[in-house]
């Protein structure tokens, strides 16, 4: 994420919600007075730099100044020196003489060095062998690095000298000579290593004796190099003048490091138990303040029992801590850029940054003391991406879920559906994807903050409206299949066993039975919501949930519409269209049809939930009636004067309503069925008024008309029109008047009837 995306992001979640539009005023007062603190205590932080930059200018001049004056006597010392040279008569035979005797005492010196080197360094192995054997001690360690010292200087004076010799033809035989001294070297390195990576465990022993003789050979070694360092600068800086002091030059050559390997054997020391601590904690990321212990624990031994063995300019506690924050800043971060980190594991070092400080603050360092900031001030973009790991997590698994049922879907395989405990008809992945809100939901409320939960459902909600939109799309597309008739229909009851699946998965979100003490899946996830967000969210939340309720409904409901409407597409093809027909008459269309009705519902009644078999019922009775009605458009139809059509209308209605009124009281179908079949009788009754229609006397047709017009106000005139052009009789003056009728009759609108959908 981009550093310009910040501010956006949290202007974002300031104004989530239309309501906080009225903040805009308060929230720029606030911002313009933060601004201005700000802005003050900018000035007065530059004006401190500046002071502080120009301090440090005036010392640096200074410290130039001084340099050059040093230089400048440094120059009178040599002009002195030369101009004494000719002053003293015989100065030359004397300073012969003076530099023979200084080269005689030199040789002689080296002489007894080189012979007892051997037996000195024999007499450091046999410490080392004595430290050997109590290395938690080393009792001979200040005395072997004394002598290792010595040791070091002869050898380092020897090829120093061999080296400006003219005759450089013994070098290699001296290198030799001095090849055991390495290995004695690196034996007592390997003492030095010990202690400095069992530092602490020796300061818990209580061994503080190892820890000073530690303390002052390390402190030594860091003179010695201090002085090897200036040497090295005066060499570089001055190389003629500083060759002429042989006590500048004498002493140490090299740098050894000591000190540094001291430091760095610190971090040696907690970098496997920071190694431990990641596999412990990609384990377990909610206990990483008990995995982390440990590093608490050692900053306090070094506070409490290591500062006084150790040189005061060392400031070795203050040492410690910035090398194990470091180490703890750099383990951080590196599983904060992990792109496989998952949300508990973030949550726990957000969580963690916290505690750090708290627990810090115990040991007397403030937040801040300790540079950098231990995850790099990323709390704020760290509770944006674990926010955004639940929402990918949740999309994921959306995702996954869906294809894996689009796939059942399409291929509708045996088998591919499940039955619940009352073995109705249900998708395979509902129950589960249910259960992963719950979880992704619980998640987002580890984290203690409302911002996260309430982003994470907001991403949930939009989830399960998409998933309810791609069903509805899926379905329609595959219905479009079956309405050809020249489609494939062997899979046709695989596809309505699909749609009763898919209306029980909706009905069982929003099924909630108060008595039985049983909450359907919304309300469950709605009773997990409440604790986790503010009371403002809620409010937007529970809108949220209606607008998913009704969705639910609605989509149930759209299925069953289409499994009827695929029953008259393809069950009822050639049957609907001989209606009003000279066929129809002699034709038991309708009993076929309830016939026909009574075996879908016998053997879906045990599958389908009980509320969507009531409205099956229902839409059933609505969609034969439509199409009942618009057969007045069948090619063919008429009714004629001397045909009983009245009679046969009645059969019919008689036919249908034998069905209708028997589902009630079917044994089979005992406390299952609920439909009111007043209701159905009720709709029916357009029936009798189109029959009036078309039995009307041509001049009594305007008054049936208006009467059927009040009654239903969706009334179509170009279905009526249909119905008087069906009539044996019909002239235009007929249709004139009804159409003159219609232009003055004034209904009042009210909520849509059957004929709504008659066209």
């Amino acid at each position: 994420m981009s550093d310009s995306d910040g501010p956006v992001v949290e202007l974002a979640d300031l104004l989530r919600h239309p309501d906080d539009l009225d903040k805009i005023s308060f929230l720029k007062s606030e911002f313009t007075r933060k601004k201005a603190a700000i802005d003050g205590q900018l000035k007065i932080g530059l004006k401190d730099q500046y002071e502080v930059t120009q301090a440090g200018m005036n010392s640096i001049n200074d410290g130039q100044r001084t340099v050059n004056q040093i230089k400048e006597e440094m120059m009178k010392i040599d002009r002195l020196c030369a101009e004494a040279q000719s002053m003293i008569r015989d100065f030359p035979n004397i300073n012969l003489v003076s530099q023979v005797h200084r080269n005689f005492t030199q040789v002689e010196a080296m002489k007894a060095n080189i012979e007892g080197f051997d037996g000195n360094l024999k007499d450091l192995e046999q410490l080392l062998r004595e430290d050997d054997q109590n290395m938690e001690n080393q009792p001979n360690l200040l005395n072997v690095h004394h002598g290792l010292t010595k040791l070091r200087d002869i050898r380092d004076e020897a090829m120093d000298q061999i080296k400006r010799a003219s005759d450089k033809s013994l070098e290699s035989h001296l290198q030799d000579y001095f090849t055991r001294l390495d290995d004695v070297i690196e034996w007592f390195d390997d003492h030095v290593g010990t202690a400095c990576m069992n530092l602490i465990p020796l300061v818990q022993a209580d061994n503080k004796g190892m820890v000073v003789r530690l303390a002052l050979v390390i402190e030594e070694e860091e003179k010695s190099d201090k002085k090897v360092k200036a040497l090295q600068d005066a060499q570089r800086e001055y190389k003629d003048l500083a060759s002429r002091f042989k006590s500048i030059t004498s002493g140490p050559k090299q740098l050894r490091g000591y000190k540094e390997k001291f430091l760095k054997a610190i971090e040696f020391y907690a970098q496997p138990k920071f190694d431990n601590a990641e596999q412990r904690f990609l384990e377990e990321p909610d206990k990483l303040a008990n995995i982390m212990k440990w590093y608490f624990n050692d900053l306090y031994v070094v506070k409490m029992g290591m500062v006084d063995l150790m040189p005061k300019k060392w400031k070795i506690y203050k040492t410690y801590t910035d090398i194990y924050h470091n180490m703890m800043h750099d383990w951080l971060i590196k599983r904060v850029d992990d792109p496989n980190l998952g949300p508990p594991h973030m949550l726990s070092i957000i969580d963690w940054s916290e505690k750090y400080y708290s627990k810090m603050s115990k040991l007397g360092h403030s937040e801040a003391d300790l540079k950098p900031h231990v995850i790099d001030d990323r709390e704020g973009e760290l509770v944006r991406e674990y926010r955004q790991l639940i929402v990918k997590s949740v999309d994921e698994w959306m995702e996954r879920m869906f294809v894996a049922d689009k796939k059942s879907f399409t291929e509708r395989k045996p088998d591919s559906l499940d039955n619940n405990e009352h073995g109705y008809f249900r998708t395979r992945t509902l129950g589960d994807m249910w259960r992963m809100l719950k979880e992704q939901t619980s998640v987002a409320g580890d984290s203690g903050r409302t911002d996260v939960a309430e982003g994470v459902l907001d991403a949930m909600f939009r989830a399960l409206k998409s998933r309810q939109s791609m069903w509805q799309k899926m379905v329609d597309e595959e219905a479009i299949k079956y309405m050809s008739p020249a489609a494939d229909q062997e899979s046709m009851q695989f596809f309505q066993d699909w749609l009763v699946a898919i209306a029980n998965d909706q009905i069982a979100c929003i099924d909630d039975n108060e008595e039985a003490g049983q909450l359907g899946y919304l309300s469950r996830f709605q009773r997990d919501l409440e604790p986790l967000v503010s009371q403002k969210y809620f409010v937007h939340a529970n809108t949220e949930l209606d607008i998913l309720r009704n969705g639910f409904v609605d989509l149930g409901t759209h299925c069953i519409t289409i499994f009827v409407s695929l029953i008259f597409k393809v069950d009822f093809r050639s049957t609907v269209t001989d209606f009003f027909t000279p066929k129809w008459y002699n034709e038991l269309a309708m009993k076929r049809i309830a016939t026909t009705f009574d075996d879908y519902v016998s053997d879906y009644a045990k599958v389908i939930h009980h509320s969507l078999l009531d409205i099956l019922i229902e839409e059933l009775a609505n969609e034969l009636l439509v199409h009942y009605l618009s057969s007045v458009r069948n090619k063919g139809a008429k009714f004629r004067r001397s045909d009983p059509f009245n009679d046969k209308l009645a059969d019919d209605v008689r036919a249908a309503f034998e069905f209708f009124q028997s589902v009630n009281t079917k044994p089979e179908l005992a406390n299952i069925v609920s439909v009111d079949f007043s209701l159905i009788k009720k709709k029916w009754e357009v029936v009798r008024r189109m029959a009036g229609l078309l039995e009307a006397d041509k001049a009594s047709v305007v008054a049936v008309y208006e009467d059927f017009k009040r009654e239903f106000w969706d009334l179509q005139l170009s279905w009526v029109e249909s119905v008087l052009r069906a009539r044996d009789d019909f002239d235009r003056s007929m249709l004139s008047s009804v159409k003159a009728k219609a232009g003055q009759v004034y209904v009042q609108r009210g909520p849509e009837t059957i004929m709504s959908k008659v066209k």
